[in-house]
């Protein structure tokens, strides 16, 4: 069976990627088309993507601020998803079956190819209003019956659209959950990792954002295990001269790790190790959007700071607080304000002393939320089921 994964963001190319690893598996092809950005996660499970790839500052079709959406058009985003959606549906003549990871667009695309659709709607939550509204058409576009199967991002998404779409709706769970185990709590005391989003010049912004934070703590905190997961594209040369620039200076390095210091504060910089870093965490500090859904899901509190965007601006940081719920914390403030960092401190403080009574509530509010790992098999499964059993 020949199959095109349809993606549309960083956060949906990950789950792709995972379910096309499982596809492959039981004996499916695939082959990806991701809609925006370069499609890193689908070469890094080595799966062939359809035609070339380009990454923009935004990284996605969703929340981003008045200037992020100004920036698409001035770098040819919106042109780069004519072609995509083209080239989709030339693709789409050879397939047996689309499987979309994302929202309304792919949704639309996938319908106009007149293939059999199963969607994976993993950008949509009823948590975030209590009924989830869904835009025009993608709603009739589900409930018709080119689309053999939707699934949703967590257990009350799939009840509400159940009713509202007059077909099963199935909450299975999250691929990017899957590959991250809890570690103990001997393995995750005193610990806090930095998450500054993936996309660049933003991330190395947030960055910075964080080190002011972490420039704020009580003498008390300094000593606590700081780490930053960091993506390729922030190279090492540019957080030491970013850090240098805020008088830290390099303690050491190794060939994935940088350590930084400073007035008693001591950072590790980490390259391509988020999956051990994540779960070892006690407390997570972010600015970022996947990787946070990632760690509410582990049942680990976040403490958000809310930045100028494109992506994670205050809108952002808002919904992805009603998304995810009781894990996530942001200190009220302007964003930059000197008081919202100090404020800030307070909360991350705060979250370093909660009781294993609310963290072990925070792991199945988690659970809940996004799902146990397996989700990616489950769903591979339900897949080729769905589709050969129409």
């Amino acid at each position: 069976m020949q199959l095109l994964l349809l993606s549309n963001g960083h956060g949906e190319d990950l789950s792709g990627a995972r379910l096309g690893q499982a596809l492959q598996l039981l004996g499916a092809s695939v082959r990806a088309v991701p809609l925006v950005g370069d499609g890193a996660p689908y070469r890094q499970a080595e799966l062939p993507i359809a035609g070339r790839t380009q990454s923009f500052s935004t990284g996605g079709l969703g929340y981003a601020s008045f200037a992020g959406r100004l920036k698409e058009i001035l770098q040819g985003q919106v042109l780069y998803l004519l072609k995509r959606s083209l080239l989709l549906l030339q693709e789409a003549r050879h397939a047996d079956g689309i499987v979309v990871v994302g929202d309304v667009i792919p949704v639309i695309l996938a319908w106009l190819s007149g293939k059999p659709v199963i969607t994976y709607l993993v950008a949509y939550s009823s948590h975030y209003e209590g009924r989830l509204r869904l835009p025009w058409p993608c709603g009739p576009c589900l409930a018709s019956k080119r689309f053999a199967a939707v699934f949703s991002r967590d257990s009350l998404s799939a009840s509400d659209l159940s009713e509202q779409l007059g077909r099963p709706v199935e909450f299975l769970g999250n691929p990017f959950m899957d590959g991250l185990v809890a570690a103990k709590a001997s393995e995750r005391s005193g610990r806090v990792l930095l998450l500054p989003g993936s996309r660049l010049p933003e991330a190395r912004q947030n960055l910075e954002r964080m080190l002011a934070l972490l420039e704020e703590l009580p003498a008390g905190l300094r000593h606590h295990d700081f780490q930053a997961a960091l993506v390729r594209e922030l190279p090492a040369a540019a957080v030491e001269a970013l850090a240098a620039s805020r008088g830290w200076s390099l303690s050491s390095s190794t060939s994935r790790s940088l350590w930084l210091k400073r007035k008693g504060l001591v950072l590790q910089c980490c390259w391509g190790q988020f999956t051990t870093l994540l779960p070892a965490a006690q407390v997570v500090v972010s600015m970022a959007g996947t990787a946070s859904e990632q760690a509410a899901g582990l049942g680990k509190p976040v403490l958000q700071l809310a930045g100028h965007g494109p992506q994670f601006t205050v809108g952002f940081a808002e919904a992805q607080r009603r998304l995810l719920g009781p894990a996530v914390h942001c200190a009220e403030g302007d964003v930059d304000a000197p008081h919202t960092l100090i404020a800030s401190a307070e909360v991350l403080e705060q979250l370093l002393q909660l009781p294993e009574a609310t963290l072990q509530q925070l792991r199945k509010e988690g659970d809940q939320r996004l799902g146990q790992a397996g989700g990616t098999k489950r769903m591979a499964r339900a897949i080729l089921e769905k589709l050969q059993h129409p």
